[in-house]
């Protein structure tokens, strides 16, 4: 008789109710909470703390710092946590092959609030990161870009998994959620899956992912996005004259209210040499004429891709690329 339900295991891990149930890894584990609701036993958060689970440290930067890189090193984040991002020094993700970790769901998720300056984010430029169950609120018009591929930094395998990322008021509003820089395959291997986009920005044109240049293993899959936005731009990638190749792009919900899509509604780009395929998503604008939600010529293969052509809401989409 086998031990469990479940001989074989979980191969991409267990979570219950947001909560990652760890298997055994060879890194460290470091805990960061500044909640004020503390369990028995618990002391507040402090970066001169041992960053155990009762004496965890106040800051996710300072744990950071502490993780070694290419060693399997997990931040968990304690419900309840908040921190306010205000410059470009306050949280880098500068160690390889860490992850970080959110607790709890709703509004007792981490909280990473961005304020007072337009130009602050969070620089990755490490390989192999992936930031989990985080939610990110912008309370200042028009900050640039959640994180960015510094300089020539090259962090591949970057992973945004299950995160959600809302604009406060139709003002206070963020451009971008991931930006390449111009170096090659600085976002190659990026996975940006299961995140919730609220969006509801209308002073300027938001995008949630920019690639500066040439990139491959880009999966962007089962997210869920709401734009206000009317500007006639790609909501979720934007490519310019490169080409993404092993590019995967599937499951999403994607709602903007375009009324005209001369470009992508959801991918702009004038490569011609991707590579990958786009399969059962679900786009809708408002243009009564084109309903473009991709550039034509990238080279992709598409299946069961639905986006209305009515130009009205109340309305079933169609394929789109429409069938051979």
């Amino acid at each position: 008789m086998p031990r469990s339900n479940f001989p074989s295991g979980f191969a991409d891990g267990l979570t219950i109710r947001n909560m990652p149930l760890l298997q055994a890894q060879p890194g460290q584990v470091f805990w960061v909470g500044n909640g004020t609701t503390l369990l028995p036993g618990c002391t507040g958060g402090g970066d001169g703390n041992p960053g155990t689970y009762n004496r965890p440290f106040a800051t996710i930067d300072y744990a950071v710092g502490r993780c070694s890189a290419n060693t399997g090193d997990i931040i968990m984040v304690k419900p309840g946590h908040a921190e306010t991002i205000s410059t470009a020094a306050i949280l880098t993700l500068d160690v390889a092959g860490i992850a970080i970790v959110g607790m709890g769901s709703g509004a007792n998720r981490p909280t990473l609030n961005f304020t007072t300056a337009t130009s602050a984010n969070i620089p990755v430029t490490a390989a192999n990161i992936s930031v989990q169950n985080i939610l990110f609120t912008c309370n200042i018009a028009a900050v640039t870009s959640v994180f960015t591929a510094t300089g020539t930094a090259t962090p591949t395998d970057f992973a945004v998994e299950g995160c959600e990322f809302r604009d406060t008021t139709s003002i206070l509003n963020f451009i971008t959620l991931v930006t390449g820089n111009a170096t090659a395959t600085s976002l190659s291997g990026l996975t940006f899956s299961r995140n919730v986009v609220s969006s509801l920005g209308t002073t300027a044109a938001t995008t949630a992912i920019k690639v500066a240049a040439a990139a491959d293993r880009v999966t962007i899959m089962d997210n869920y996005g709401n734009w206000a936005i009317l500007a006639d731009t790609a909501c979720m990638l934007a490519a310019g004259a490169n080409s993404i190749t092993n590019f995967r792009f599937g499951r999403n919900v994607l709602n903007r209210p375009n009324t005209t899509s001369t470009i992508g509604n959801a991918i702009s780009t004038s490569g011609t040499a991707w590579t990958g395929h786009c399969h059962d998503n679900r786009i809708w604008n408002l243009d009564a004429t084109a309903g473009v939600w991709i550039d034509l010529g990238s080279g992709l293969g598409f299946n069961e891709n639905y986006s209305p052509i009515t130009g009205a809401a109340d309305k079933n989409g169609l394929i789109n690329p429409v069938a051979a």
